[in-house]
């Protein structure tokens, strides 16, 4: 795999550490125009539209991943295990996009791919967002406009409190994560999924939907939790929340030097596992050649391993 510069497509917002890109139409990383492609296995969640979306869902290319804007529309795509080689454990993935578009291949599709081969049943959550220009010209114009990102962070400190941001509400998009968490409970018996270990991950943006979940779901109870490259700021745990297995990279721009969500799932005492690479930027996805990061995934398997979500649970 060619190793992709910072993506578009990779700038998320995120609640209490919503972050600001630097501006991302940067070298080569042309946006062209894509037709949406099929997507026979994906199962609508019907949990409604969005209240100001008058543009229809469309699709672009850039650093050759294929991505979705305007989605209104959101979907649960199953990724299963073949014929006996389930181990009961299923995770939830969300890509991401700022909350603007979904890089659907690079953080969905691939990744879910990869976990079904270890055994897990993924699904790819095609959650709702927030509108763009309808065309792609004018989306380019927006995405280019001049905006004012927060000074980078001086302390390294865990206790380091981010600069006041603007916020996104995440009504919606919970919702989605909300009704794809009851989906596959409900196809849990079809899908050979044990209902105890359903777990969540998520990239830039799907990282913070994956953290807004665990925080403020009344439903969702999820047995594990894996924000990759997302928003490190400190956060309220819930005495329920679940094991985290966290990604990122120093070379990351939300990185900023803090370890805030990590220490305060470290203070709650929460099982926690960290990775801090030296190099990988952002939006790496499974992962890049020559980048320390690369290996994440192999990392993160290793750790459900130990915690005892591969080995297939005896039936009772």
């Amino acid at each position: 795999m060619p190793y992709k510069p910072i993506h578009l497509a990779k700038a998320w917002l995120f609640a209490s550490f919503l972050i600001f890109a630097a501006p991302v139409m940067a070298q080569d990383g042309t946006i062209y125009p894509l037709k949406a492609p099929a997507e026979p296995k994906a199962i609508p969640l019907g949990t409604g539209g969005v209240d100001d979306q008058k543009a229809p869902e469309t699709w672009f290319k850039q650093w050759g991943d294929p991505m979705a804007r305007n989605i209104s529309t959101a979907t649960l795509t199953p990724f299963l295990p073949a014929p006996g080689k389930a181990n009961g454990t299923a995770v939830i993935v969300a890509p991401g996009g700022g909350f603007r578009w979904l890089s659907m291949s690079n953080e969905g599709w691939e990744v879910a791919q990869a976990l079904a081969d270890k055994g897990i049943a993924a699904f790819v959550l095609k959650y709702r967002l927030h509108p763009t220009p309808e065309s792609l010209e004018d989306f380019k114009a927006w995405m280019d406009r001049p905006r004012n990102a927060p000074a980078p962070s001086t302390t390294a400190s865990a206790s380091a409190t981010p600069p006041s941001m603007p916020q996104l509400d995440l009504t919606n998009q919970l919702e989605d994560a909300e009704a794809a968490y009851a989906l596959i409970l409900k196809r849990a018996k079809e899908w050979g999924v044990d209902t105890g270990r359903i777990g969540m991950i998520g990239f830039s943006a799907g990282a913070g939907l994956t953290m807004h979940s665990t925080l403020n779901s009344k439903t969702m109870k999820l047995a594990f939790i894996g924000p990759i490259y997302g928003g490190m700021g400190p956060v309220e745990v819930p005495k329920n929340a679940p094991p985290m297995f966290n990604v990122i990279a120093t070379d990351d721009f939300l990185f900023r030097g803090q370890f805030g969500v990590v220490d305060s799932w470290y203070k709650a005492g929460i099982p926690v596992e960290f990775h801090l690479y030296q190099n990988g930027g952002h939006g790496f996805g499974l992962g890049n050649p020559d980048r320390t990061s690369n290996r994440w995934f192999d990392a993160f398997m290793h750790w459900l391993e130990v915690n005892n979500f591969l080995k297939p649970q005896a039936k009772k």
